[in-house]
């Protein structure tokens, strides 16, 4: 894509910093609070603006998202909620989804008038996806078909909070473990399902497990074809590694605005933090990395503008971001010194205020900290997605890599 402003993308953007500088979120200390929020930013046309207008999207152009993006950060505007939704699961039902479903569930999806999570991970399968044990058995009632789900999941993200999900489950024990799993929309109030909050390292509670005792799912809320779960759900890791990437841009340029401020302000044997050449290097490797993750951002909208969906190269992405942000938060606790692991009672300077990503209650540094560790273990973990680079993106053979493995362990 050319990177240059034309006199129209300049235009857009006055556009756009007017409408935040006129309009601004107020308290975001509750779901509903968070989610007028969000309306109001869709209503402005800044949710959804990549997808097609006939399910409720702009339509926008990579670089009018990517304006969208930069003023975002730089006005310190937080963004909406429903991101799973937004960020992965509609555009999975965009491209795999009947026209009935995409045209009940989507627009829904973009005005978060229903919240959705992903019923992926169980206890047994982890970064193993394949090895799930969830079932779905097809039966017959007096009001229809159905398939009757019963299993767990865990690690699942906002399932309190959720209306709908997707879910794994595997429809044929007989098959390859790849084969025999399909892709069903799932309604999280339906008997049967009981969601559990997980206390984390955080103090939040934003994973979940959720248990299923003989719950019906409508033959008509498989997506795509029975046995076909596996492939779709490459698609939505797909945009979940690479496709959600500019939002993950604007969080991490908030965070080192909000960090400028507090180095402004704090200061270590007399004088600002920002005066001190150490954190001045610090300071400058994670702007020089956040701005490697822009570009990569912006090579993912082009993508999708031609069409193209988020390949096995979306791995880069992910796991660069992941990395990344582990290695700020460790630098910042070193710019930061003891304020930084203060939960409660931190000075007004080194607190970060509402970004969305700590759910319902303000995050500190230390919470980003903690929080950093996840970001290696959801939605592939670091050895995964290495994995996933080294077989097919290199295209290197497991002999390969098995042979290499095993020369460094001898040392």
């Amino acid at each position: 894509m050319d990177l240059s402003y034309t006199a129209e993308d300049e235009a857009f953007r006055r556009k756009v910093r007017d409408w935040f500088e006129r309009n601004t979120p107020g308290p975001l200390e509750t779901h509903e609070q968070h989610r007028a929020w969000h309306r109001k930013l869709y209503e402005a046309g800044f949710i959804g603006m990549g997808w097609p207008k006939e399910y409720g999207g702009q339509g926008a152009t990579p670089m009018q998202q990517a304006i969208v993006g930069e003023e975002m950060a730089s006005l310190n505007v937080p963004g909406g909620v429903n991101g799973l939704g937004i960020g992965f699961i509609g555009p999975t039902l965009i491209a795999h989804g009947t026209e009935q479903q995409k045209q009940r569930y989507v627009p829904k999806i973009l005005t978060a008038d229903e919240i959705w999570c992903q019923l992926y991970s169980e206890p047994n399968a982890g970064s193993d996806l394949a090895g799930l044990q969830t079932r779905a058995v097809r039966e017959s009632y007096q009001d229809g078909e159905y398939y009757v789900v019963n299993g767990s999941k865990i690690w699942t993200s906002q399932a309190h909070l959720a209306d709908f999900a997707v879910l794994l489950a595997r429809t044929d024990t007989q098959a390859p473990k790849h084969k025999g799993i399909s892709y069903f929309i799932f309604d999280m109030h339906a008997p049967g399902v009981d969601v559990r909050p997980l206390k984390q390292i955080t103090g939040s509670s934003e994973f979940n497990e959720v248990f299923f005792t003989d719950v019906k799912v409508p033959v008509e809320n498989l997506i795509g074809a029975e046995g076909q779960g596996w492939q779709l759900a490459q698609t939505t890791l797909g945009y979940e590694r690479g496709g959600s990437l500019l939002g993950r841009v604007i969080h991490h340029r908030g965070n080192l605005r909000r960090l400028f401020d507090v180095c402004r302000t704090l200061e270590r044997d007399g004088a600002p933090l920002l005066d001190n050449p150490v954190v001045r290097q610090k300071l400058g490797q994670m702007i020089a990395e956040t701005e490697v993750l822009y570009y990569g951002a912006l090579r993912v909208l082009s993508r999708l503008d031609k069409g193209q969906r988020p390949g096995p190269e979306s791995s880069i992405d992910k796991l660069y971001l992941s990395e990344m942000d582990k290695r700020h938060q460790e630098l910042i606790q070193s710019i930061l010194g003891p304020y930084g692991q203060l939960e409660l009672g931190a000075p007004a300077e080194v607190m970060l205020h509402p970004d969305g990503v700590a759910g319902l209650q303000d995050a500190t540094w230390t919470y980003n900290f903690l929080r950093s560790r996840a970001g290696t273990i959801y939605s592939g973990s670091s050895e995964i997605q290495k994995n996933i680079i080294g077989e097919r993106v290199l295209g290197l053979p497991r002999e390969a890599r098995a042979d290499r493995s095993a020369a460094a362990s001898r040392g």
